[in-house]
């Protein structure tokens, strides 16, 4: 292990993220770099299968063991998704790369399989995502119950 990191600093970091965001965080889905990059790969599948306008509620009805996101189920799917890909990236450059640079993000992405359609355009329009200096990051939550526009792009 790199020495900036100590035992749950990742779970720390992705929950900072996503609370910053405005997002709930159910337990156990997210709390290792592992366990998290392989539900968000398990949530990016069934995103290509049901469709961009798809909610989380339908997501769980599409998988199995995605069951602890009923505290997200009136959100859409596509910005839930972008913002925990963006908390994974954030928390393990944050636990395991003892910093993060946007740069990492890309790599992220392709190394583990994560990339979903106009992946890119979503960050680009949800730059709140991945700066937690950003002064509208406490609104995306909002953003991405009531709206699709956060999403458009996902």
């Amino acid at each position: 292990m790199n020495r900036c990191y100590n035992s749950g600093d990742f779970k720390k970091y992705f929950n900072e993220n996503m609370q910053a965001l405005g997002l709930p965080v159910p337990s156990n889905l997210f709390d290792s770099y592992n366990s998290a990059v392989a539900h968000a790969a398990v949530m990016v599948e069934a995103l290509r299968t049901l469709g961009k306008g798809a909610t989380i509620g339908e997501l769980i009805g599409a998988t199995t063991g995605l069951e602890k996101l009923k505290v997200a189920a009136a959100f859409g799917a596509s910005a839930y998704i972008g913002a925990v890909i963006g908390s994974i990236a954030v928390a393990s450059g944050r636990s395991l790369g003892c910093g993060y640079r946007i740069s990492d993000m890309f790599a992220f992405l392709e190394h583990n399989n994560l990339k979903f359609d106009n992946w890119n355009a979503f960050y680009v329009q949800n730059p709140q995502v991945l700066d937690k200096h950003h002064s509208f990051r406490n609104s995306f939550g909002l953003r991405a119950k009531t709206s699709s526009v956060s999403s458009e792009y996902a």
